[in-house]
């Protein structure tokens, strides 16, 4: 039982015959392998390159697109700040100029009630000094008709 142990399992056929054909098989090996390089291999090769490119290309595309739109937005919100300050600005001037404006209306309103006050207390005095310097007669002799009326004699 000198056999080794492949050829011992096939019952003293060798498992692996190798002769001439091997040399037919190798050559139809590489034929088949050059032609499915050529008309399979490279063309799913160069399909894979141009999709894989394609698809960087629409990542670049989209970057740019991503980058340009956040620097319109950049801009943009720089300017609506810029508006707001300047809305802030006219909103504080006119204000301003609202307040100067009531200042100006109550103060002249002011003066004008406070100049109606004293005509009419200075009206009133003259009235009142007038009525005075009316009565003050008629005041005595009222006294003393009613001191003679109370006292029940004449008074002098």
């Amino acid at each position: 039982m000198d056999q080794t142990p492949i050829v011992s399992l096939a019952g003293g056929h060798p498992l692996i015959d190798i002769d001439s054909t091997v040399v037919v098989q190798f050559v139809l090996f590489v034929v088949l392998f050059v032609i499915a390089n050529r008309y399979l291999f490279q063309p799913y090769l160069r399909l894979r390159a141009l999709r894989t490119s394609k698809i960087e290309g629409a990542r670049a595309e989209a970057d740019a697109m991503t980058a340009q739109a956040d620097a319109k937005l950049a801009d943009y919100e720089k300017q609506l700040s810029v508006a707001r300050e300047r809305a802030n600005e006219e909103a504080r001037k006119v204000r301003g100029e609202a307040a100067a404006y009531e200042k100006q209306v109550t103060d002249e309103a002011r003066h004008t009630a406070q100049k109606a006050t004293d005509e009419a207390q200075a009206t009133m005095r003259r009235e009142t000094d007038a009525a005075r310097a009316q009565l003050m007669p008629q005041a005595e002799s009222l006294a003393r008709a009613i001191s003679s009326k109370l006292l029940g004699r004449e008074v002098a």
